[in-house]
């Protein structure tokens, strides 16, 4: 009797620690896990307004996007800057005096669903075009976004998304000097706002749309940005707060161009993505037309691991291509190196990101 109780005790023990250590190595292996996080730049696919001649070849904007459709899809998490809204048909909530140097964007309703084809996850709604069609151009196209299963965040009506993908838990929010969007300007509020995403969430995902616009302004001033007589934040200062409060990977938008990069306190910034796939009256010559897809590593608190700059460039009337030049790769390796002259990551010839 005594032996079999022995027996028994030796048993449930071995049985305990093989739980305990599967456990660990479950628990090991969730923490260890390279999540990949991908962002690009202004995406705008087109315009009935003033009429339907801004529209793409074929009425199709996945031919805008080519064959970098399928590589959007392949990441965990896929972020862009929607610079406009869908809505079929209506008047602009912005006065227009020229419209050949004014500029209005009411993208076609059936075209939200190329963005979902292409795998974006989360989509930055605060910008400076968001609302320029009114009311119901922002309730019709977040009703288009929620059925196409897009997350999105930005406006003072829905500033921010959670939402679980593949057992890990993301929050994001946007920033920009617009109104109806959640001020840039404000950052004692914006930190509130990471720090409770930060309290909730695995992983905080923070868009702002800041910044000078143009070739003249590609490098990071690290000082407040006024354009045009609008305050258009001091971005170097907001991301790193933001950082701060919690949040993890930071994107920009807005400039219209490229900028640097940098890793602060292992989280990943990346202060402008220039024009993704913008067709129409975006300027896309010289450095405008030029950008990056860039891929994010992050481990499951969201410290930085690797990235990888994907360069693209556009063209009329074909769209955005993969750029075989690499022209931004060059471009962000030397604005990077002016800007943040001690940055702690290297950037290679072929756009791969690491720890120096």
């Amino acid at each position: 009797m005594k032996r079999n109780l022995v027996y028994l005790t030796t048993i449930l023990l071995i049985s305990f620690l093989f739980i305990q250590n599967t456990a660990g190595q479950a628990d090991s292996a969730i923490f260890q896990r390279k999540i990949t996080i991908a962002a690009v730049g202004d995406i705008m696919l087109g315009s009935t307004f003033p009429d339907s001649g801004m529209l793409p070849p074929h009425d199709n904007p996945l031919l805008l996007l080519g064959n970098l459709a399928d590589t959007l899809a392949s990441f965990d998490i896929t972020v862009g800057n929607l610079e406009g809204s869908f809505l079929n048909s209506g008047e602009p909530s912005k006065k227009c005096r020229d419209t050949t140097i004014c500029y209005l964007f009411r993208m076609p309703e059936r075209y939200a669903g190329a963005l979902a084809r292409s795998g974006f996850d989360i989509l930055n709604l605060a910008n400076n075009h968001f609302g320029d069609f009114g009311y119901r151009a922002r309730v019709r196209t977040k009703m288009l976004l929620d059925l196409l299963g897009i997350h999105y965040g930005g406006l003072l009506e829905y500033p921010t998304s959670i939402f679980r993908k593949d057992s890990i838990l993301y929050g994001f929010c946007a920033f920009a000097p617009n109104a109806g969007t959640l001020d840039i300007n404000d950052t004692v509020r914006a930190e509130a706002i990471v720090r409770k995403l930060a309290d909730t969430c695995d992983i905080v995902i923070v868009e702002f749309h800041g910044g000078a616009e143009g070739a003249d302004f590609q490098h990071v001033p690290k000082c407040e940005e006024i354009f045009h007589g609008e305050n258009r934040g001091d971005v170097h200062a907001f991301a790193h707060r933001m950082i701060d409060a919690g949040a993890d990977v930071i994107f920009g938008s807005g400039p219209h161009v490229t900028r640097a990069i940098e890793v602060y306190k292992e989280r990943f910034i990346a202060y402008s993505l220039g024009n993704f796939c913008t067709y129409g009256k975006f300027n896309i010559l010289g450095p405008n037309g030029i950008a990056p897809l860039i891929k994010v590593e992050v481990d499951k608190t969201g410290r930085f691991l690797s990235g990888r700059i994907i360069p693209v460039f556009q063209s009329r009337p074909e769209g955005v291509r993969i750029d075989p030049e690499k022209k931004v790769i060059s471009k962000i390796r030397d604005l990077t190196a002016s800007d943040f002259p001690d940055a702690v990551v290297n950037i290679s010839e072929n756009g791969y990101i690491s720890y120096k």
